[in-house]
């Protein structure tokens, strides 16, 4: 290659690099919990107990952008978000954490779900 041609070469390449597709952090915290309120093919509702080890799923609790809303009902979690907390027969169990969080929550006391 000639020195002219070499020249362009850090130009092509930084047009390649802007030219990539970046997901934004939304459309990534949104594809964690799939349309059908689940998550690695567990469902995030009905029957939770939280466990110490060997967890389904690890949790975070945080007061802005969840990736769930979740309510604690007393009967028939049967909608997305609504757990109804156990300590035997859980359909999922859980482990909370304040690092590395498989999802994040925040409890609400009206419309669980996805945000």
């Amino acid at each position: 290659m000639t020195p002219r041609r070499l020249a362009w070469l850090p130009v092509l390449l930084l047009l390649a690099l802007v030219a990539l597709p970046v997901p934004s952090t939304t459309a990534l915290a949104a594809g964690k919990i799939g349309k059908d309120c689940t998550f690695k093919g567990r469902k995030l509702f009905g029957k939770v107990k939280v466990v110490d080890a060997f967890p389904d799923l690890k949790v975070q609790i945080v007061d802005a952008f969840p990736d769930l809303k979740v309510q604690k009902v007393d009967t028939f979690p049967e909608k997305c978000g609504q757990w109804k907390m156990v300590d035997t027969f859980p359909d999922l169990k859980i482990q909370f954490v304040s690092a590395f969080p498989d999802i994040k929550i925040k409890y609400v006391t009206s419309f669980p779900g996805l945000p």
